[in-house]
């Protein structure tokens, strides 16, 4: 089986680092990164990855905006995606549910417990 591929879309560049670091190096997992909502749809359209890490407070277009327009692509459309945020009061994971997204991990997250996190949501089993 090959590894699983992560786009990792957040405006953050240490953010995108640490993520990638912690995603590759404790779950083997590819993972792709985008700095912003545009570009992280563009990548999510050529590569397909298996999940999509997606930030909800970025500028020009927040989180949210992008999963709409993931969600209205056929070809990202069936792309789990879990938000990282700071908002992950049961009110808004019951508004995040209600939109379709997989799954939300609070930030700040624990770089060691990312990978666990990810693969739980997801119902993936780390090897």
């Amino acid at each position: 089986m090959s590894a699983k591929r992560i786009l990792v879309v957040d405006n953050e560049a240490y953010i995108r680092e640490v993520a990638q670091i912690c995603l590759e190096t404790t779950a083997g997992w590819e993972v792709l990164t985008a700095n912003s909502g545009q570009e992280g749809i563009a990548i999510a359209q050529t590569d397909q990855p298996d999940a999509i890490l997606l930030d909800v407070m970025m500028p020009d277009m927040d989180g949210l905006t992008t999963f709409q327009h993931l969600q209205a692509n056929a070809a990202t459309q069936k792309i789990p995606v879990i938000l990282l945020t700071a908002k992950v009061q049961a009110s808004d994971r019951q508004r995040y549910g209600e939109l379709g997204v997989t799954g939300a991990i609070a930030k700040p997250f624990d770089p060691l417990q990312l990978a666990q996190q990810v693969a739980t949501t997801l119902g993936w089993t780390l090897t």
